[in-house]
């Protein structure tokens, strides 16, 4: 048995944008590159890690007390490099338009994705502060104990900005979709899509949803509780995951399947 000390987790944001359409809300989801690290092939939730200069520019903000201050500058930042949406607004409160964030877009996106620019950088340039008040906490996960990378990610649910295009980068994702989450859990179901445990169980928690203002009303009055999946054997000798009754994911025990968390 080893002695080894557990990995450290990196504080990480993840981010499902939501909008509404004729059959429900739909969540915009990409495919992460098969020669990446982290999640290769798999359809995923727009996020990464939490960068030092997010928390910088979260002390910035009014309401920089916020412990989630860090994490939700980060999960702006993140919508903006993976989808393109930059949730945001002027000194003066205003939200962008749909010509304004593709100017913004145009100008900054690249040089961000390639590390010639930092975010803080853009906002200043661009006279704007991340609209962090847009992003509910939804989820909060921690990679189990026993993983070499571990991650702590806080999960937040946001509206898509109303009639502003996303699109993947073509760097980490090489693919996106606007999808209902039902519809994700199925085709996953019928093999055409890889999901992570948490994907799964984030896409099945939003799956009722009658629409995008129900979605963040439930979230707002639901507490957050931390999840960190631990494996078991059940009585009939298969492998299970356990995570807490009370985050609200209909039980305590799901089949192990795939441990990439």
């Amino acid at each position: 048995m080893s002695d080894a000390q557990p990995a450290t987790p990196r504080p990480a944001s993840t981010v499902l944008l939501l909008r509404d359409a004729p059959a429900g809300p739909e969540i915009f989801m990409v495919v992460r590159h098969r020669a990446i690290e982290f999640a290769a092939g798999a359809l995923v939730f727009p996020g990464g890690r939490v960068e030092p200069a997010d928390a910088e520019i979260a002390a910035g903000l009014a309401g920089a007390a916020d412990p989630l201050g860090a994490f939700r500058v980060a999960a702006v930042r993140e919508t903006f490099e993976e989808c393109g949406l930059l949730l945001a607004r002027t000194l003066g409160g205003v939200p962008l338009d749909p010509a304004q964030g593709a100017a913004v877009g145009a100008a900054h996106r690249e040089a961000l994705n390639a590390g010639a620019r930092g975010f803080a950088a853009l906002l200043q340039a661009e006279g704007l502060v991340p609209d962090v008040g847009a992003l509910v906490p939804f989820a909060h996960w921690v990679t189990p104990a026993d993983l070499p990378k571990r991650f702590d990610t806080r999960f937040f649910l946001a509206p898509a900005p109303m009639g502003h295009a996303a699109a993947h980068d073509g760097r980490e994702a090489v693919d996106s979709i606007w999808i209902p989450p039902a519809q994700a859990l199925a085709e996953a179901d019928a093999g055409q899509h890889t999901l992570l445990f948490p994907t799964r169980m984030n896409l099945a928690r939003l799956a009722g949803a009658a629409d995008v203002a129900a979605a963040m009303a439930t979230a707002a009055a639901r507490p957050v509780v931390t999840v960190q999946p631990s494996i078991e054997t059940d009585a009939e000798g298969r492998k299970v995951l356990r995570i807490p009754l009370e985050a609200g994911y209909g039980g305590p025990l799901f089949p192990a399947g795939t441990r990439a968390m």
